[in-house]
């Protein structure tokens, strides 16, 4: 099995189109020494050749074209893509559905809470409806394990996370279980994965699972709370958008300190994050603990 990082930023992407943070204008000019980074997607495989796209960034145009493995020349039209799941129904992880219309129709598994909101506020499935059938929703169960018929030997079993629904979600700040989850992905006799991009608290439910896994590929988003309020670029706390900081008394480089998985890799990185910058102290406190940064276009073979 192989997981492939198609974008490791979080929503808005690095550099963001109307950001001019330090850490902005120093990937533009070429003064610090980073990489740029679309929104979040990754894609999983058990042979190489047919995928399942996890999350569909804004980006996904871009990161197929930087892709080629996620191609399929033996059709006329057509890639690699046979399956779509999807953790939340965020904008950065769900507008890319309206990129990939022409490819319609595609199967897509979600709670029912986020198809409800992909639905209404959001409303991505009526939507492609239009476009050869649009979005087949194939409903997902917490807990429950499941397979998809493009790469039969990956199970994933979606575990509710503690974060919170998008601003057009009626279930804004009182999130339930399913508008949330992380990926539990293993294959027959394999490593196991758990993609989390969107973490805001640990509790009993992800917990056993994540000192189960064998790679965490985890939310990355901010290095404090405050982050956005600090660099003059917002107002909002990772805590209010479902986020744990890493650098909390309490948060996610101490969690992940605890855990015994062979390898700890960050996603979903916020603009604003020094450990964008490879030479900041941040980025070295990470490499000391055996956490890595997660880029566009890393493979993870298990």
């Amino acid at each position: 099995m192989q997981i492939k990082v198609l974008g490791s930023a979080a929503g808005g992407g690095f550099p963001q189109w109307n950001c001019n943070c330090a850490n902005c204008q120093g990937v533009r000019n070429g003064t610090m020494k980073t990489s740029a980074r679309t929104q979040s997607s990754i894609a999983v495989s058990d042979d190489g050749k047919n995928w399942v796209l996890c999350n569909v960034s804004p980006d996904i145009c871009h990161q197929l074209l930087a892709s080629p493995e996620l191609h399929n020349p033996e059709v006329l039209r057509g890639t690699g893509i046979g399956a779509i799941i999807l953790t939340d129904s965020q904008i950065d992880h769900s507008a890319g559905l309206l990129n990939l219309r022409e490819g319609c129709p595609h199967h897509v598994w979600c709670t029912p809470e986020v198809h409800e909101d992909l639905s209404t506020g959001f409303p991505v499935f009526p939507m492609l409806t239009h476009w050869n059938g649009g979005l087949i929703h194939h409903a997902i169960a917490p807990l429950e394990r499941f397979q998809t018929r493009v790469c039969p030997t990956v199970q994933f079993t979606a575990i509710p996370l503690l974060s919170n629904a998008p601003p057009y979600s009626p279930y804004r700040g009182r999130p339930l279980p399913g508008h949330n989850v992380a990926l539990f992905i293993e294959e027959e006799g394999g490593k196991s994965l758990l993609y989390a991009p969107g973490l805001g608290e640990p509790d009993d439910a992800i917990l056993p699972w994540l000192e189960r896994a064998d790679v965490l590929l985890i939310d990355g988003t901010l290095w404090r709370d405050n982050e956005l309020a600090a660099t003059g670029v917002g107002h909002n706390t990772g805590k209010a958008m479902g986020h744990l900081a890493l650098s909390e008394e309490q948060g996610l480089a101490a969690l992940l300190a605890r855990l015994p998985a062979e390898r700890k890799i960050l996603i979903h990185i916020n603009n604003t994050n020094p450990i964008l910058n490879e030479e900041s102290p941040e980025r070295r406190f990470l490499h000391q603990q055996g956490i890595e940064v997660s880029h566009d276009g890393m493979v993870i073979a298990l």
